[in-house]
């Protein structure tokens, strides 16, 4: 397969295609179905989540957690979404989907509970810095940030050999994978993540957040540029939780203070805040806390030891 991968235009389509992508579930379709009708309310949402036990049984955890901190338990669909809205729960029934779909490659240093691990401190960090930026709803940018690398897992199957090659060069040479795949492939895992969310008929939006999500440096120049893509393209430069140091540092502190409003939290500060979040979110997903928090990775980097 990895002869596909070199000097053609269409390389990428056949080995999405080789690797058999499987569809979503009928009850997250039906999500994104209504999701394109606003008149649709907590009616219409409760109604494919009820008919499937098992996303129904995620989404009542999932609202009854420490992360939202009710007084009283919620005990009906149709109130977990009233309770944190829309969005939220679409959302959420989303990536569960997906996270349910990822195959686990062995291919070399890739670790899928580490993938999941990074991109879930990327969402939660994406959502709060859309909302410090002034967005009212940051499910997009939450969403969009967790699922940014989602086309890793179906892509190392595929092309273990190369995969291998570029994570290990990814990590001797402190360098970006989707730079190493571009000068491999002439293209990157974003642009697959981006055609898995055409054909799985995502909102066009939410596909337009993970196929920025490396242009940073072009956007901060643009004051045009809408809050969500600033806040995923930020989130997409914080550490792997693998990673012995923070080798994009000073690119996220640029980025953090020059968009960070004036008399909001220091780049530390925030960290924090994400860190936290991380602890009361990740038991939903069965995911550990990472070895070293994204604090101690910033203080770090920006403070080196002599």
């Amino acid at each position: 397969m990895a002869e596909l991968a070199t000097d053609s235009p269409h390389a990428l389509t056949r080995i999405l295609q080789g690797a058999q992508l499987p569809a979503l579930p009928q009850s997250a379709i039906r999500l994104l179905e209504l999701s394109q009708n606003p008149k649709n309310g907590p009616v219409e949402f409760a109604l494919p989540i009820e008919t499937d036990p098992g996303l129904a049984g995620q989404v009542l955890k999932f609202v009854n957690s420490a992360y939202f901190g009710f007084s009283r338990e919620i005990s009906s669909v149709k109130l977990a979404i009233t309770m944190v809205g829309i969005r939220t729960i679409k959302n959420f029934a989303l990536w569960s989907a997906v996270f349910s779909l990822m195959p686990n490659p062995k291919c070399g240093p890739f670790d899928l509970k580490s993938l999941w691990q990074d991109s879930l401190r990327r969402a939660l960090f994406a959502r709060s810095f859309g909302k410090l930026l002034g967005m009212r709803e940051a499910e997009e940018p939450f969403a969009a940030a967790l699922l940014q690398d989602m086309a890793v897992p179906l892509l190392a199957k595929q092309l273990p050999d190369d995969y291998v090659e570029m994570l290990q060069m990814r990590e001797r040479g402190k360098v970006r994978l989707s730079q190493l795949e571009k000068e491999r492939f002439g293209w990157t895992h974003y642009d697959a993540a981006v055609r898995m969310g055409q054909q799985w008929n995502l909102p066009e939006e939410f596909i337009t957040l993970i196929q920025h999500h490396t242009t940073l440096d072009d956007m901060l120049s643009d004051p045009q540029t809408p809050p969500g893509r600033l806040a995923v393209a930020l989130s997409a430069l914080l550490p792997a939780g693998a990673d012995e140091g923070w080798h994009e540092c000073a690119q996220f502190d640029r980025g953090f203070q020059q968009l960070c409003p004036a008399g909001g939290p220091s780049a530390l500060e925030f960290l924090e805040k994400i860190d936290h979040e991380f602890h009361d979110f990740a038991p939903l997903l069965k995911i550990s806390v990472p070895a070293k928090s994204l604090a101690a990775s910033y203080q770090e980097a920006v403070q080196p030891v002599n």
